[in-house]
């Protein structure tokens, strides 16, 4: 289970990506209807911001609605945000359905960074293709794909494994593979080492 301030970073994101798609105020009712969490998650998430400085609230006494916009600062973290998403909903839309292709993106965007996602758009380029994880014998990779339902692949995601991150093997064992990602160590089925595809990883 997600815990609160991770929710509340996901959904601060997902605002100021909402806002900086419409490049206007929009009526705080309708981005409450717009982030398909909790009103206490969105609520919360909006004050954040606001003392942040990344958007401001204001009332409109003519028509009594509060209205909600990005702020200078909240605009160039939003056009961030957007430029991270365009990247991987194209390469996402390279290996799977559209659809497919935006959930593994709404997915994936809140969990890596922006030098994740720089190697991401770099792998388009690379004249070399992955290769399973359980015919790869070197001992570290770069991961370029993960063929799995978006359920699973959002669970491997949160372990760290994801497109354009790095990965070590460990060790191998007769239904599986020990990997590490980062600090943190995990056993692979065979099944599910066999669809994450990875090239060596070159040190520069």
């Amino acid at each position: 289970m997600i815990k609160e301030p991770e929710v509340l970073r996901i959904v601060k994101e997902d605002i100021l990506e909402v806002l900086g798609r419409k490049n206007k105020k929009i009526p705080l009712k309708f981005m409450k209807l717009e982030i398909s969490v909790s009103q206490f998650f969105v609520s919360k998430s909006v004050n954040e911001l606001e003392k942040e400085d990344l958007i401001k609230l204001s009332l409109e006494k003519k028509y009594g609605k509060q209205y909600i916009q990005l702020t200078k600062r909240g605009q160039n973290r939003a056009k961030g945000i957007i430029k991270k998403h365009l990247i991987l909903e194209e390469y996402f839309k390279k290996r799977m359905s559209g659809k497919e292709a935006i959930k593994a993106t709404n997915v994936l965007e809140h969990y890596i960074s922006t030098e994740v996602v720089d190697v991401i758009k770099k792998l388009s380029t690379f004249k070399k293709k992955g290769i399973s994880l359980t015919e790869f014998k070197k001992e570290e990779g770069l991961i370029t794909d993960i063929n799995f339902s978006i359920g699973l692949f959002e669970r491997l995601i949160s372990m760290g494994i994801y497109p354009g991150g790095k990965i070590r093997i460990i060790n191998r064992v007769p239904n599986g593979v020990i990997i590490k990602i980062k600090n943190k160590k995990f056993v692979l089925d065979k099944d599910i080492a066999k669809e994450i595809k990875v090239l060596e990883y070159e040190k520069s």
